[in-house]
């Protein structure tokens, strides 16, 4: 029944183009990538009503952080001062890194939207493997 289900599951995935597939950026330690990153992922936090200042904060640190830690590919949750809670991860698609917002928690209030995501940064200098 296990094998079923597996079955469904991948078959309902291949017809529905809301599957995503999490990747590793691989060329964070290039400088134009991790500009890349950093600037994509300060756009969406503003788009979050983040501050400036702390929207670049949070983003050059997540990438530094990333680039250095070597965990894989996964998704990851960055916190604000603001006391907001984001959830990310970055999806390979058709040769393209994508960074996506897909969670976003503050207080007891939480929004999570893994259909047509928050937020979606192309990558363009970056390169990502699965």
């Amino acid at each position: 029944m296990a094998e079923v289900k597996g079955i469904v599951t991948a078959v309902a995935c291949a017809l529905l183009s809301g599957c995503a597939t999490v990747a590793q950026v691989t060329t964070l330690s290039d400088s134009a990538c991790h500009d890349a990153f950093a600037s994509g992922m300060t756009a969406i936090l503003l788009e979050q009503q983040e501050s400036p200042p702390v929207a670049s904060q949070i983003a050059y640190g997540a990438a530094q952080s990333i680039k250095s830690g070597g965990v894989g590919p996964r998704p990851f949750l960055l916190a604000s001062p603001s006391g907001a809670d984001y959830s990310f991860f970055v999806e390979s698609k058709g040769g393209e890194c994508l960074l996506r917002l897909y969670g976003r928690q503050k207080g007891f209030t939480a929004y999570t939207n893994n259909i047509t995501y928050i937020g979606t940064r192309p990558l363009a200098p970056c390169r990502c493997s699965e």
